[in-house]
């Protein structure tokens, strides 16, 4: 593995973010918050990326109301418990503000009742060294959603971190394809988003050190992609993985990195075959069948088994249930931590989706 020199190593003891890949020992994340979280109106992207059916079924009533009581009481159990074990095995943790998700805003071209939630940070942010990057989000209701955290990125650029927004989006009806149709089987691949002008969210990508892998998606865009290919510039190599969902949102439920060498990966939403030249080298751990999860509706796909949170190289949280996942980790060479995490999922995250890594010790380095 070689090593690359880089203002990011330089600094990684007087900067409070550095991180430039999944695994590295984990020393400070930010954690999601599902307080105040309501069910958003606009649903553009939402009816494309949540199973057909599903997303009339939960949101039964109008959008842009708060989410059940029961329901936030249920995933903040699971998530103290799930913040437990991160400060149980030495991580610092940050969390997230609180925020008024209720209140609707505009621009000059569109206006929603209504915002998201703040449990969900991996969305909105890119690490990349002692960088973070403000992803230029797709979706209306989530257009403020980086206010929670403004505190967080002021006490970090202080410090030393960089901190830059992608360009903020226009998302006029432009950007959307508001006709859209699932492609017909042996179609090509088409989405929701159009190339008006670029967007991406930040969970579309994993980070391999100076290799980056990511997709597009019904929120990410080709303009988003070559955005950041030409921010990150020489240092950095961006790899696209070829989805096969039709409803593909967010990378973490498709591919995950672990440690060098090794990748999990979804066999329903990816082909190894597609997969490109330079894992070559890499082990692909096909996931086993998601345990599918209980007394929810199928507002994610079941293959949000996969969407684990790497403490180290070894230790991986992992979600409770998924007993088959676990013992192939064990065979894999890695120390699972079962962590109860299903009542997180309505609010569309699960482990990797709810976290920021913000420091992990190590350098950049290439892993191929």
């Amino acid at each position: 593995m070689e090593k690359i020199s880089s203002s990011a190593g330089k600094n990684k003891l007087s900067c409070p973010v550095n991180s430039h890949n999944e695994w590295d020992p984990l020393e400070e994340v930010i954690v999601g918050n599902v307080e105040g979280g309501v069910l958003p109106e606009w649903d553009i992207i939402n009816r494309h990326t949540v199973p057909k059916g599903e997303w009339d079924k939960y949101w039964k009533t109008p959008g842009g109301r708060p989410y059940a009581k029961e329901a936030v009481n249920a995933a903040r159990k699971e998530l103290e418990e799930f913040i437990h074990i991160l400060k149980s095995e030495g991580v610092i943790v940050r969390r997230v503000e609180k925020a008024d998700y209720t209140a609707g805003f505009s621009t000059p071209k569109w206006q929603v009742s209504s915002g998201f939630c703040g449990a969900n940070p991996r969305d909105l942010f890119l690490v990349i060294g002692n960088e973070i990057i403000e992803a230029p989000m797709a979706d209306r209701a989530r257009y403020f959603e980086s206010w929670a955290y403004r505190s967080l990125l002021k006490e970090y650029s202080r410090a030393g971190a960089k901190w830059v927004a992608a360009p903020k989006p226009q998302l006029t009806d432009d950007q959307y394809d508001m006709n859209y149709t699932v492609p017909d089987e042996g179609q090509e691949m088409r989405y929701t988003v159009r190339e008006f002008e670029p967007t991406f969210d930040a969970a579309d990508f994993v980070r391999c050190g100076r290799d980056i892998f990511g997709q597009k998606s019904h929120v990410t865009n080709q303009m988003g992609i070559d955005w950041l290919k030409q921010y990150l510039g020489d240092n950095y190599h961006i790899h696209i993985i070829k989805n096969r969902d039709i409803h593909a949102i967010h990378i973490d439920t498709t591919f995950m990195p672990l440690a060098p060498g090794k990748v999990l990966i979804s066999p329903e939403y990816i082909d190894p075959e597609t997969l490109p030249p330079i894992l070559k080298t890499w082990d692909i751990l096909t996931a086993p069948e998601p345990v599918p999860y209980k007394n929810q509706p199928g507002i994610v796909s079941n293959w949000i088994s996969i969407n684990t949170f790497m403490l180290d190289e070894k230790r991986i949280i992992v979600e409770k249930r998924q007993e088959p996942l676990i013992r192939a980790l064990k065979a894999w060479g890695f120390d699972p931590i079962p962590c109860p995490f299903e009542n997180y999922y309505p609010f569309l995250g699960g482990f990797h989706c709810s976290t920021l890594d913000i420091r992990r010790k190590g350098e950049l380095q290439s892993y191929f």
